[in-house]
């Protein structure tokens, strides 16, 4: 085992879901000029950036599945930049660089179980097609965790994760160290702990990051004093943060960046190295790891654990309207649930909602194209309106996992852009099924819409609901 000690930066990437579930097209977002939209300004100023400088070369990172699919058709320079980065530069590191990401960016402590597998499975197939390999780890949005979703995470061979250091349950942790957490029935997963000071710092400090070498020298360098541990354990910091840190939310940290990962002889020996997250928790094989427990329904962008994506989270000035809406949306989930189960029992060879779903991914990516897909799931000579309602059906489920993406609460009034997305996302899973199953479950939905008030200019859930179609050119509902 290596007596220096060790440095990963791992970059969080993500962006809210823009594109317009009717259309397929992000509207033009007067807000993100002189751009499109905001999706093409943050490529600009940080994705393409980062990935011509060869910074991901050297760091551990995610990419969100449904950002990943816009930069492969309105960027692909980014695109193919996040899968060369994957590639670390030296023959001595065997693990990629990047890791996969839930798809939908869905709180999964706060989702039905077969949401969370789902989203869990679509997730790491992503990767694997885009990336070209299986992932060994995957980011949690938001860091959202409990003991069920890590169990999940252990059945589709997800080796570690990233957690903040306040979801352990144990109040002297190190996290210069990783973990092992026990799930039970011979299971167990690695976690590695940020170091909270230091990713606030990158984050937040303006002054500590003027300069690279010496945040390395009195920062991370400082960290790292006493290890390796009296147990052989090399000492370890992890730093994480968005990854729209590095040029958007921040100009010029892109540069930091660089340079703090920055390979020998381009910067002066720190007296520690620079590793990728995988190297950091899986090398050398068959360490023992010191076990931990975590806090369960925890996050690393909420003290209140999950209180922020379901219920009045303190850190929201009103938080009424937000269990409302999640009530809503559950609600509309059973009610699609339930319409396309029993439409799917009168297709041919009965196909089971929830394992067609799952393999749904293939067409998503490509990999499959629909009128295969659905010959492999009804038989080849199913009439075409059998074809088409299985595969409408699937496409409403895509969107009803949409539905449930974290913005939607993450702010402090629905009136927001990212709750009227989301609301956009139902509309299309509720009138796909409407249409073919003959259901009035939109009337339902916006009944209960109706339940919750927008804090700031007083509006329903209704009234957003409506405003949020007729932006797309969509007719309210009937």
């Amino acid at each position: 085992m290596t007596s220096r000690g060790r440095l990963v930066v791992h970059a969080h990437f993500y962006q809210p879901l823009r594109v317009d579930p009717f259309s397929g097209r992000i509207p033009a977002d007067p807000a993100a000029a002189p751009f499109h939209d905001w999706n093409a300004r943050i490529d600009a100023e940080c994705y393409r950036p980062n990935t011509e400088r060869g910074t991901l070369a050297r760091i551990s990172y995610d990419v969100g599945p449904t950002l990943e699919e816009w930069l492969v058709t309105n960027a692909p320079a980014s695109a193919a930049g996040f899968v060369a980065g994957d590639r670390w530069p030296g023959p001595e590191i065997g693990h990629g660089n990047a890791i996969a990401q839930a798809f939908h960016h869905t709180i999964l402590p706060l989702a039905s179980a077969s949401d969370r597998r789902t989203e869990i499975r679509w997730g790491l197939r992503d990767f694997s097609v885009r990336f070209g390999r299986p992932s060994e780890g995957l980011w949690l949005p938001e860091t959202a965790v409990d003991l069920a979703t890590l169990r999940l995470l252990a059945e589709e061979g997800v080796r570690y994760t990233i957690l903040a250091p306040w979801q352990s349950a144990d109040t002297n942790l190190d996290t210069r160290r990783p973990y092992r957490v026990d799930l039970g029935g011979g299971r167990s997963i690695t976690v590695a702990f940020y170091d909270a000071g230091l990713s606030s710092a990158v984050s937040f400090e303006p002054g500590a990051t003027a300069d690279a070498d010496r945040f390395a020298r009195e920062r991370v360098a400082t960290r790292l004093a006493g290890t390796p541990f009296p147990d052989g354990e090399t000492g370890l910091v992890v730093i994480a943060t968005d990854g729209e840190l590095y040029g958007h939310h921040q100009p010029f940290r892109d540069l930091f960046l660089q340079r703090l990962v920055a390979p020998g002889p381009a910067v002066p020996d720190r007296g520690f190295d620079v590793v990728n997250i995988g190297t950091a928790l899986l090398e050398p094989p068959g360490r023992v790891l010191r076990t931990t427990r975590i806090v369960e329904r925890t996050s690393w962008s909420c003290h209140h654990g999950v209180a922020r994506w379901g219920w009045e989270c303190p850190d929201a000035a009103d938080g009424r309207w937000k269990a409302p809406l999640r009530a809503a949306l559950d609600r509309l989930a059973a009610g699609i649930d339930a319409a396309t189960d029993l439409a799917f029992r009168a297709l041919s060879r009965g196909p089971d909602r929830l394992a067609a779903r799952d393999a749904y991914v293939e067409v998503l990516l490509g990999v499959e194209s629909p009128d295969a897909f659905a010959a492999r799931w009804l038989g080849s000579r199913v009439a075409a309106a059998s074809r088409a309602r299985f595969l409408d059906l699937l496409e409403a489920q895509r969107w009803r996992l949409a539905m449930f993406a974290s913005d939607s609460w993450f702010w402090d009034d629905p009136i927001r852009p990212e709750t009227r997305q989301n609301l956009r996302c139902a509309a299309r899973a509720v009138r796909i099924v409407d249409a073919a199953c003959g259901t009035r479950l939109e009337r339902v939905f916006v009944a209960d819409l109706a339940l919750l008030t927008s804090p700031g200019q007083g509006l329903d859930g209704a009234a957003i609901y409506r405003a949020a179609l007729s932006e797309v050119g969509q007719p309210g509902p009937a």
